[in-house]
């Protein structure tokens, strides 16, 4: 006789409960942040309830998750080489592109490939995002980073780290050179 109780690993509840758990987030920050009920997430995440698509929507923007993150879990395993060719990059700031190269399926880390044209930079205004630890690390060309109050001038294999929740601002520094960054993000905040 088939078991039609969901695994307790795979269901939308239990990715979303994960997902919850590495933001270092309660039921109770959650409930505050979506305006639903503790009672009701708990049901959520115990695959208790249906819950509708645009609870999930907001769900998914407070844990940082596209919606079909929820969903891409059935068929076969990934493979788990992402190739940089298949990669989609996305412009922000000035100048700048940044790739994603971990799995959205990831909960506990984020890396991110940054590119800046001579002179780009990830906007005029400093900006925050999530409160995780972050590492910058040049790989190539040289970057200012500017952490709250503080100014530093990087090349190529430094790095820096701080957290996502501190002001921070990068620029190439040079106006004539591009410059490649790598970012880690722990818990991941895209």
């Amino acid at each position: 006789m088939p078991n039609d109780k969901p695994d307790s690993r795979s269901g939308v509840g239990a990715r979303l409960r994960r997902r919850r758990r590495a933001l270092h987030l309660t039921l109770k920050d959650l409930a505050h942040q979506t305006g639903l009920t503790e009672g009701y997430l708990s049901q959520v995440e115990r695959d208790q309830v249906n819950a509708s698509v645009r609870t999930l929507q907001r769900l998914c923007e407070v844990l940082k998750l596209n919606v079909g993150d929820l969903f891409d879990q059935g068929g076969p395993v990934a493979s788990p080489v992402l190739r940089f060719r298949d990669a989609h990059g996305m412009s922000f700031g000035e100048g700048a592109t940044k790739i994603k190269l971990t799995p959205g399926a990831f909960d506990h880390l984020e890396v991110l490939l940054g590119h800046f044209a001579p002179g780009g930079s990830t906007g005029v205004e400093p900006y925050t995002h999530g409160s995780s630890e972050e590492l910058l690390l040049v790989l190539a060309g040289e970057v200012e980073v500017w952490v709250g109050e503080q100014h530093h001038r990087l090349s190529a294999l430094d790095s820096i780290h701080y957290l996502s929740s501190d002001p921070h601002r990068v620029a190439e520094t040079t106006g004539t050179q591009e410059a490649r960054v790598l970012w880690a993000i722990a818990p991941p905040t895209y």
